[in-house]
């Protein structure tokens, strides 16, 4: 719209502006204007992430050499936590309620620490994820970065404290017979598709936990519950004998249960591959593909939101 003022008595007419009628959106489109802090593309968000990778490894390597400095055995704690874990749970399950059914000592020892280890590699993974935002408010509120490299760098740690940890289960397979094999070398592919599962799931509860702080509480009942169910102290297989066979599969088929047997497999001798479920390798890649893809996507969702409020 054009306007008309007088000037010495003489009407004179003002051009029209040409950003007149233009919205709010359309004016920042025109000038390059974007809302500050704005949720990046999908694509673009990957790239960030690439680009902060030297922070991820710089933290976690951070976060786990200080997640034991006030002990005063250290970083052997990352060991000493599982073995006195599957220390008890022997005691219980294999001499108590003697879990160990349908297997000999010299299986059902390293059977146990294996499933600890690998166990708790997850249930680490989720614990640190769920606080990783919540936990983490300074840094997120004062640092412009990708909120993912918080989940994604807690994981890289407890991977770290897991190979760490895995001296251990190695002289543990050892001292029971089990020495260095070809199926060692698929320990590799198990702990890549297990980091990535663990991945997603952290990033899932990374969301989740940001908004509700109080899952973080709430957190350790589930993994526990999901360790019993999840063939930890005991052979699904031979516990659930004369049960109905979809119990057996559905059982197998959690992911916790999935990469724990694919490393026993790996390790043990007398753990063959009558005691994995069908299509397990499809299995294992479903989980880490299916998890960490929609748990990335569900985090990057909410990528704005991280730090207000």
């Amino acid at each position: 719209m054009s306007e008309t003022f007088h000037d010495g008595g003489v009407a004179v007419t003002a051009a029209p502006s040409p950003d007149e009628g233009l919205t709010a959106e359309q004016l920042a489109a025109k000038y390059g204007l974007a809302v500050s802090g704005a949720r990046p593309s999908l694509v673009e968000y990957v790239r960030q992430l690439w680009g902060r990778r030297h922070f991820i490894l710089a933290f976690s390597q951070a976060k786990l050499t200080a997640q034991y400095s006030q002990a005063k055995l250290g970083q052997l704690w990352q060991v000493a936590t599982p073995l006195l874990n599957a220390a008890v749970y022997y005691f219980i399950f294999g001499l108590i309620l003697h879990a160990s059914r349908g297997m000999s000592h010299d299986v059902y020892i390293p059977f146990l620490v294996t499933g600890v280890f690998v166990f708790t590699f997850t249930q680490s993974s989720i614990m640190s994820g769920v606080r990783a935002i919540s936990g983490n408010l300074g840094l997120v509120r004062a640092l412009h970065f990708p909120r993912a490299a918080l989940p994604i760098s807690f994981s890289l740690q407890q991977l770290q404290q897991l190979l760490f940890s895995m001296i251990v289960m190695f002289l543990v397979a050892i001292g029971f017979g089990n020495y260095p094999r070809l199926s060692w070398l698929l320990i590799v592919p198990v702990l890549v598709l297990q980091f990535l599962f663990n991945t997603g799931i952290a990033l899932i509860v990374a969301r989740m936990g940001a908004k509700t702080p109080d899952l973080a509480q709430l957190m350790p009942f589930i993994l526990r519950t999901w360790m019993y169910a999840s063939g930890v102290m005991f052979s699904i297989n031979h516990m659930l004998a004369g049960k109905p066979e979809w119990i057996v599969r559905v059982l197998q088929a959690n992911p916790a249960a999935v990469y724990m047997d694919l490393m026993r497999f790996a390790l043990i001798d007398g753990y063959g591959a009558s005691n994995l479920p069908p299509h397990v390798w499809g299995l294992a890649a479903f989980w880490a593909v299916v998890i960490f893809g929609g748990g990335f996507v569900y985090f990057w969702k909410a990528e704005e939101r991280y730090g207000r409020g």
